[in-house]
């Protein structure tokens, strides 16, 4: 008897540890990718594996690694908790075949996840998923693997220190002197996760002072339901940023590959504006030029920078399994998506908190205004917007019936303003008149509805919401 089917969603497989999330499960996955590898790139390739902080994250690396090794991969094993884009650079600096990332990002405690990166440092695409899950067999029976210790003994897995190699990389692509001596009070968030200690490291020396909270391994995420830089999680790291008079406060997720920013007030910029704000920066401040990619549901202030910077702006599903794709096709300037996560060009095509942290932190010294000035700076520049998401938890014996509801609604107008166009690419996206839009989609990874808006008036945007959930069939 099998045991359950592994799916691959938005970004990788997740599932509940001890539950689906096993060691069985992970060997399962190994073999699934390293059969995928050998066919795309051939026999004798290496491989880069890591793993967040969370429950048991380094044993599964470990699982990961003996079964890598068994199908004869050169298994470079960091050792110690790794950010994501830290992880993605190592397959590109040393030309590995591909990576494996244990983490679940920002889901609850209790999970844990699989992430494979291509020899871009990227995402795979859905096509390549679907391969790999067509090679994931139903039981470990017959899985080749090599146990860790003779591994290591051979040679075959070896520990790797990424960190190097990524901070001479993140100084080539800014230039960090300034802001060490900009005098700034930076607060930092990690969530107790992966971005732990990296900004207080790169930014030491000079008059700037970086101080950390939620900054030790605690798997249950104190503080938190999730290490997610949106709110409720990040309420308590504003609060002790608005109590320390911190300049700015810069929050990564549990695996550091997403970012989230607090002002100077104590407010939290949301992640549609950070988009705007970096893509902004590219533009105006580092006067760089390329096409901007965005998945349908981040924000359309990109869509007036491209007209006024005269740069195309690509809109793709949601995840970067399709904006890492096409940010290699069309060499973009950055990509990014709502969820707080961005990729620059001159880099690897995956999200990176740390770098993105950075960028903005450069941006309040070149242009030297605060952060609540340059969110009335973009403003000035496109226009007000406002956003905001509800997240449902979903019955899955009700998933048809939702989306049944949402595939026959065809309305006119939501919250009184007119439906120009309808999306239904990865979703249900609704534009309207005033140039914003309702995006309604069921997530990939997890048993929930995301109902996401965006509009030129604050006002709206609960009734825009309201409107959406309706339209499901939930309210």
């Amino acid at each position: 008897m099998g045991s359950r089917p592994i799916k691959f969603g938005t970004d990788g497989w997740r599932g509940r540890i001890a539950d689906e999330y096993t060691f069985e499960a992970v060997r399962r996955c190994s073999h699934g990718f390293a059969v995928y590898l050998k066919e795309e790139e051939g026999p004798d390739q290496s491989i880069v594996i890591g793993n967040d902080k969370r429950f048991a994250s380094d044993e599964f690396a470990s699982t990961a690694a003996e079964v890598m090794a068994g199908h004869g991969f050169k298994v470079l094993l960091l050792k110690g908790a790794t950010p994501t884009p830290t992880i993605s650079y190592t397959a590109v600096e040393q030309q590995a075949a591909g990576a494996i990332n244990i983490t679940a990002s920002h889901n609850p405690p209790g999970d844990n996840g699989f992430k494979v990166r291509d020899r871009n440092g990227g995402a795979i695409a859905p096509e390549g998923l679907a391969i790999i899950e067509a090679n994931i067999p139903p039981t470990e029976e017959n899985i080749p693997r090599i146990a860790l210790e003779a591994g290591l003994e051979s040679g075959q897995i070896r520990y790797h220190d990424p960190k190097p190699a990524y901070v001479k990389q993140i100084e080539s692509l800014v230039d960090l002197k300034p802001i060490r001596n900009a005098g700034l009070k930076v607060l930092v968030d990690p969530m107790w996760g992966n971005g732990a200690g990296w900004f207080t490291e790169l930014l030491t020396g000079g008059t700037t002072t970086v101080s950390e909270i939620h900054d030790e391994r605690n798997p249950i995420f104190p503080e938190m339901t999730r290490p997610e830089p949106i709110p409720p999680n990040i309420d308590a790291g504003l609060r002790e940023s608005l109590a320390r008079g911190a300049d700015v406060l810069l929050i990564t997720d549990g695996d550091a590959d997403r970012i989230g920013l607090g002002d100077e007030h104590g407010q939290f910029v949301d992640q549609l504006r950070v988009y705007g704000l970096l893509a902004y920066y590219m533009l105006e401040v580092r006067g760089e030029r390329g096409p901007i990619v965005k998945t349908l549901s981040t924000t359309s202030m990109l869509e007036k920078l491209g007209e006024k910077y005269d740069v195309p702006v690509i809109q793709t599903g949601v995840g970067f399994k399709y904006v890492a794709p096409k940010m290699l096709e069309v060499d973009a300037l950055i990509g990014g998506e709502e969820s707080g996560g961005y990729a620059f060009r001159g880099h690897v095509p995956e999200r990176d908190g740390i770098l993105a942290g950075l960028y903005l932190l450069d941006m309040i010294v070149q242009l030297d205004r605060k952060p609540s000035e340059l969110v009335e700076l973009l403003f000035e520049t496109v226009g007000a917007h406002y956003y905001d998401r509800i997240d449902t938890p979903l019955n899955p014996e009700k998933r048809q019936e939702y989306l049944a509801s949402i595939e026959l609604a065809n309305p006119d107008e939501i919250a009184g303003l007119k439906v120009t166009g309808i999306v239904t690419q990865d979703g249900y996206k609704f534009n309207l008149e005033d140039g914003g839009w309702l995006l309604v989609r069921f997530s990939g990874t997890e048993p929930i509805v995301r109902v996401y808006c965006e509009t030129t008036s604050e006002e709206r945007v609960d009734p825009i919401l309201q409107a959406g959930l309706k339209l499901v069939g939930i309210k």
